[in-house]
């Protein structure tokens, strides 16, 4: 099959996906990915065909907050999430949608692979279906639908266990849909209208969910919160780590199992400020002697991690997480998405603290589910931090959980049913159409 993969250009969305492009070509597949231009040495390695983005959907991974400086210095909240959504989704519909069709000219896909904020795919999911191949979107955050208890996303609300806490959602989401959802959607189905498609009715988070002809949600079932999701969605666990991408550190020997390993990351679109989460742990755990604190940069210089550095403390721009993760015994981090659920497919607990993006969500979801502490700030203190790796780190419930959740990541067999998935729908799209469109080169 001829697949075309469209990613995002932001790191972790990037990364889940070129694991998907490696079991696709393993199995013999064609695939092309439409990208950033940042990422085409990663893309042409992997064996695939890269297609840049259009300039105006083409933005810089080492500072995705470009487009909208602002986004840095306002507080988590209505306000960053609304800006966020505007300039860095909807307003990259256009370039994203031109750069589908032109690739879709030159290499006739059988299906269309994208992460879950790819919104470039709205245009074609709103028009006929028998006018664009299938497409499968792959849910790289946490699952946007609409929660039972009324509850609105990206806040980090617990589910409701009360009348009076759900009569506090209530208004806490009337609050969400006049000053995100409401104006969002407005911004969307103006350059839906002017792309002569549209409009939805749905949040926009929301709407790829049930126009998507399958929505592979790159978890497990007891990471997301219980609720009736739309037939599209089906969970396929965590994508393997590509392999080989960094080398070994020269400090790789120093754990050899003779002290217990913290590894705290910032990601790399939250790690403007390693004062955040970064520095405070090294400084909360410094005298942790039993500790090795492992402390990756996500990409940027080792350099700008203030000091000083602890004794116990190496540092690293990237680690090659499949040698890292198997040694880690605590993963402190802000909520990245995929590397919550890497960590729980090895088993690891955590410890959290992140309010942006999408990482109060994802938070929530640790702490609910069992397989770590939410310290639900976006500036823990040291004490917290130290406290939260102890108690994590000593208290054998939060290992009993975090491996009970590794053996439901292990139980789905995620390579053969991304590839099951794939063929199905592309399977069903051309049994739909005429003999003259159903018969695709292979």
């Amino acid at each position: 099959m001829k697949i075309l993969i469209a990613s995002t250009p932001a790191t972790g969305h990037i990364n889940p996906l070129l694991a998907i492009t490696r079991i696709l070509l393993a199995d013999r597949h064609e695939v092309a990915f439409l990208t950033g231009t940042a990422f085409r040495s990663r893309i042409e390695t992997s064996g695939a065909r890269f297609f840049a983005l259009p300039p105006a959907a083409d933005f810089d991974p080492q500072d995705v907050f470009a487009i909208a400086p602002e986004l840095k210095s306002i507080p988590p909240g209505f306000e960053w999430l609304r800006i966020a959504c505007e300039r860095l989704f909807v307003d990259s519909i256009p370039a994203q949608h031109q750069g589908l069709q032109q690739i879709l000219a030159d290499f006739p896909a059988d299906v269309i692979v994208g992460d879950d904020m790819f919104f470039g795919l709205l245009p074609m999911l709103l028009g006929p279906r028998t006018k664009r191949p299938p497409v499968v979107l792959c849910g790289t955050s946490f699952l946007h639908w609409a929660r039972e208890d009324g509850a609105p996303n990206f806040l980090g609300l617990p589910p409701a266990t009360t009348a009076e806490q759900r009569a506090e959602y209530a208004a806490i989401a009337r609050e969400n849909d006049a000053a995100l959802d409401q104006p969002v959607l407005r911004r969307l189905n103006g350059t839906l209208q002017a792309m002569d498609v549209g409009p939805v009715s749905l949040p926009l988070f929301h709407s790829v969910v049930e126009l998507a002809d399958t929505y592979m949600q790159l978890s497990v079932p007891s990471f997301e919160f219980p609720r009736q999701f739309p037939p599209s969605v089906r969970f396929v666990g965590t994508p393997p780590i590509i392999p080989g991408q960094v080398p070994l550190p020269p400090w790789a020997h120093e754990l050899d199992g003779s002290r217990k390993v913290v590894l705290v990351t910032q990601g790399t679109v939250a790690n403007h400020n390693f004062n955040l989460l970064v520095a405070p742990t090294l400084a909360a755990l410094a005298n942790e002697r039993d500790l090795l604190v492992v402390a990756t940069a996500g990409g940027r210089p080792i350099e700008a991690i203030p000091g000083p550095i602890p004794a116990n403390a190496r540092l690293a721009s990237f680690l090659p997480f499949e040698w890292l993760l198997p040694r880690v015994n605590v993963l402190v981090t802000n909520g990245g998405y995929g590397s919550v659920n890497q960590a729980m497919s090895f088993g690891i607990p955590l410890v959290t603290a992140g309010l942006t993006e999408d990482k109060a969500d994802v938070n929530a979801r640790v702490a609910w589910s069992g397989v770590g502490l939410n310290l639900a700030t976006n500036e823990p203190t040291r004490e917290a931090l130290r406290d939260a790796v102890r108690i994590v780190l000593d208290r054998p419930v939060y290992h009993l959980r975090a491996a009970q959740m590794a053996n439901e990541f292990a139980n789905i067999g995620t390579r053969s049913k991304i590839l099951s998935i794939i063929g199905e729908v592309v399977a069903g799209q051309q049994s739909s159409l005429p003999a003259s469109r159903g018969r695709r080169s292979a």
